[in-house]
């Protein structure tokens, strides 16, 4: 204890201990804290000065359940885990609730849409609602079908090959153009213009809300992101783009008239403003605006009701909820966002002229045109034609589905698709983007939308083949994969577990990571930046010894170096002294212990001959899980082929309807044998927590049971299908369940309430990961609540009837949400009691 710690207990009264001796609790707030802490550490007594991590023992979810019970009790203040971190010792964390609050701490005030009462929805027009849904389904398909078996026959009837290629030119360009001008067509007649409002969802409103959002989210354009295609996209549908904007969000805006961009504004990628939200059983739609010049960093969320002014700048892995807005020409960064002294901007604008963008454009537009549609649309009629033994597999005359040559040949064909393509995109994506590298140099500024960006763009898209990443990934065979498409490993020690799968760059021969160090899932290494008319790639370095945690984005300018744990969702700084042998935690991200003494259970592992033992077994184990993946995706590829081959056969008699019975038993095919694969892993047995090393069985059967695992099936969001899906799964209840686009690494350990309310970008992740230590636990969501847009409700959470996690949010670990409470940040904290409940126009 200090000499000013010593003489402030004197000066309250209280008399100092002796040198080296525990401090005894006082009488008030302290002692209450520290006879709850004990309950919870089990112990008989806490010392005020004892540190919870040091000297306790305790770590993150015990402190969680410390939390809990503290807002359980009335003579109590709220205590929040950023609390506990700030604050380590009884007597600190005593003195800071016992202060006053400063003023600029005080949350900004909620926007109305935030006071709008649950409604349950009924059944009979939930069940409605899906079937209404199913038919649009089937009607889309059956068109779809029809048009592919005119255009096969049309491209088949030519005469030559280069008559045939004219026709799959003609045929394809003529259905690009439907396909993309129907997602506006239908916006336009559908809505009309969208304006601020509530729909109530399964209602016949929002039928017409979830086809134009659907439409608009297919929409080949939406693969032009990047671009000033893309722009123009966002302009036809309504919304009010300025000149000289640089857009490179795949999550499409829906209700565009909504949302305003001026001038030269920067929206990187991964960034969430879709200008609507789900929100207690409604769809909410609101306005965001963006001025002049205004910078956007990468996985960020946008709420409905936020605005930033002219000149503005909103920091990475942050967020405005509903309600904020960022002053003109200031920096805000955090979630949810508060103003900063940091210049997020890194970039000097150039020369980029309208040509440039034109001529960009057109380029973009001819090389889809002649190559990539007539390939995708009318590649089937081209090489039928062309190469006689497919042509014979689609020929009703030799094609017989009972026979065995019939089986033979799927067989075959099957395994040289599926296999092929395999090793043709590996090897794709180890040679070509070299090449195409030589020209670019780093800390080098270059224009948009000329030479050097193409060549990045290709970069990004080869060396970012999300099917390998899922192959190679949780096992030591993700290290040799991203060194061959370019990364700097050379220091790396293998565990068997040094990166997740799923991990992204912009640029891989940039990027690095040190000796020791290992990465959950959802990295996104940020080598580019960006203004509305340049751009610049860097070396993002990960020091050695590191552990980060799940979803996190680390820019080029990122202030960490060795033996430094970036927790999931964490902010890295990107100004600031150099963080060493620490923990980092939150957005704004603040320093927290490395590690904590229950974490170190298994360090013996991790070294010498116990290493070497450990992470052969889990090799060997990993090698037949990756054996299993790849003969559940080849077969699933033959049956795949077989019914389409079927359909061939019967397209005679059947005309379109066969291709269209074809797609929807391959729907239900790829549904059902997802399910069979998944829940085979798990011997079809419900799984349960967890706490063991990387190097135990039960850890490599999780990462069996991930590999085999979907996580996302868009074409189910926002239907009843979806909680089928789930229950499927192993989800337990979660009757009228609205989903718009959730995740869920642990099936078997969620529990999901009636009514709730799920949002696009969510996930309920019941695992966690910290160096060689491995944790999993049950997530249970009560009826009616609502997670927002973007948050992440972690493992050992409980969310009571009718609570709300606002966007963005990180609810950590263990925490306890109690029934109609509302809880925002990173990580989340709860805020004030509801007001009284006004009336939302709409």
């Amino acid at each position: 204890m200090t000499s000013s710690h010593l003489a402030s207990v004197a000066e309250v009264g209280g008399t100092a201990p002796a040198p080296g001796a525990p401090a005894e609790p006082e009488a008030g707030i302290e002692g209450l804290l520290a006879e709850v802490l004990a309950e919870v550490v089990r112990t008989e007594r806490v010392a005020a000065d004892s540190n919870f991590f040091a000297d306790l023992g305790a770590d993150s979810l015990v402190m969680a359940h410390f939390c809990a019970r503290t807002r359980k009790r009335d003579d109590l203040p709220s205590v929040s885990m950023k609390d506990i971190y700030r604050h380590q010792t009884v007597r600190d964390l005593a003195q800071a609730l016992a202060a006053p609050a400063p003023a600029s701490a005080a949350p900004p005030p909620p926007a109305p849409v935030d006071l709008v009462p649950h409604v349950r929805a009924s059944t009979m027009g939930y069940l409605f609602c899906g079937a209404v849904q199913f038919l649009a389904f089937l009607g889309y398909v059956y068109i779809s079908a029809l048009v592919i078996g005119l255009g096969y026959d049309w491209v088949t009837a030519g005469s030559g090959f280069l008559a045939r290629y004219l026709r799959a030119v003609l045929f394809g360009g003529g259905v690009f153009l439907g396909v993309c001008t129907l997602p506006i067509a239908a916006k336009w007649i559908l809505i009309g213009r969208w304006t601020p409002r509530r729909i109530r969802i399964w209602s016949p409103g929002y039928l017409r809300f979830w086809l134009v959002k659907t439409l608009v989210r297919l929409n080949p354009l939406v693969l032009f992101v990047g671009s000033p295609l893309y722009t123009l996209y966002l302009r036809a549908l309504g919304a009010k783009i300025g000149r000289g904007t640089a857009v490179f969000s795949t999550h499409v805006p829906i209700c565009t008239d909504l949302l305003s961009v001026g001038d030269g504004t920067v929206v990187r990628k991964n960034v969430m403003l879709s200008c609507y939200r789900a929100h207690a059983g409604w769809i909410q739609t609101g306005p965001v605006t963006l001025g002049r010049d205004v910078y956007v960093s990468e996985a960020t969320v946008l709420d409905i009701h936020t605005s930033m002014g002219d000149g503005a700048q909103l920091g990475h892995a942050s967020s405005l909820h509903a309600g904020q807005s960022v002053p003109a020409n200031q920096a805000w960064h955090g979630s949810p966002a508060q103003r900063c002294a940091t210049e997020y901007r890194s970039v000097a604008p150039v020369r980029c002229t309208t040509w440039n963008r034109v001529s960009y454009s057109a380029a973009q537009l001819l090389a889809a045109l002649l190559l990539y549609v007539p390939l995708s649309v009318g590649g089937a009629g081209l090489l039928t034609a062309e190469i006689p033994q497919l042509g014979a597999f689609t020929s009703a005359d030799t094609l017989s589905v009972s026979s065995w040559t019939f089986l033979a040949d799927a067989l075959l064909v099957s395994f040289v698709m599926y296999f092929g393509s395999l090793i043709a995109v590996l090897l794709l994506a180890a040679t070509l983007p070299r090449l195409l590298h030589l020209p670019l140099k780093a800390d080098r500024t270059y224009r948009l939308y000329g030479f050097h960006y193409s060549l990045h763009r290709a970069i990004a898209r080869l060396t970012n083949a999300k099917q390998l990443v899922w192959l190679f990934g949780d096992s030591s065979a993700i290290v040799h994969y991203l060194r061959a498409v370019g990364w700097n490993l050379s220091g790396v020690e293998q565990t068997g577990s040094n990166f997740g799968s799923e991990i992204k760059q912009e640029d891989p021969y940039l990027s690095s990571a040190g000796t020791g160090t290992m990465v959950a899932d959802g990295l996104s290494m940020l080598n580019a930046d960006y203004s509305g008319s340049s751009f610049r790639l860097s070396r993002v370095e990960i020091g050695a010894d590191n552990f980060l945690g799940n979803d996190i984005a680390y820019p080029a300018r990122g202030r960490t170096g060795d033996n430094v744990l970036l927790a999931t969702r964490v902010m890295v700084p990107v100004d600031g002294p150099v963080r060493r042998n620490t923990g980092l935690l939150g957005s704004p991200s603040f320093e927290i212990p490395r590690t904590v003494e229950r974490d170190t259970a298994f360090d013996h592992l991790r070294s010498g001959e116990e290493l070497r033992r450990s992470l052969a077994a889990k090799n060997r184990h990993n090698a037949v899980t990756l054996a299993s993946f790849l003969f559940a995706r080849w077969l699933h590829t033959l049956v795949v082929l077989a019914l389409f081959w079927a359909a061939a056969d019967l397209y005679d008699s059947l005309g379109a309807a066969a291709i269209a019975l074809a797609t929807v038993l391959a729907l239900l095919f790829t549904i059902g044998f997802t399910v069979v694969s998944e829940r085979a892993t798990t011997r079809f047995r419900r799984q349960r927590p967890l706490y063991c090393s990387i190097y135990h069985p039960d850890f490599w059967r999780h990462e069996r049971y991930w590999k085999h695992a979907l996580q996302d099936y868009r074409l189910l969001n926002g239907t009843p299908f979806k909680s089928l899906w789930w229950r499927a799964l192993g989800v337990r209840g979660g009757r009228r369940l609205f989903d718009d686009g959730c995740r869920m690494p642990e099936h078997t350990l969620v529990t999901l309430g009636d009514d709730c309310t799920l949002n696009l970008g969510t996930i309920l992740q019941c695992h966690s990961q910290e160096d060689g230590t491995f944790k999993s636990d049950h997530i249970t969501l009560g009826a009616g609540c609502t997670i927002g847009v973007g948050a992440l409700v972690h493992y050992g959470s409980t969310v009571g009837d009718g609570a709300v996690v606002a966007a963005d949010s990180f609810l950590m670990k263990g925490e306890q949400a109690g029934p109609g409470t509302r809880w925002a940040g990173n990580p989340a904290r709860e805020l004030a009691p509801r007001p009284a409940e006004v009336t939302v126009p709409g």
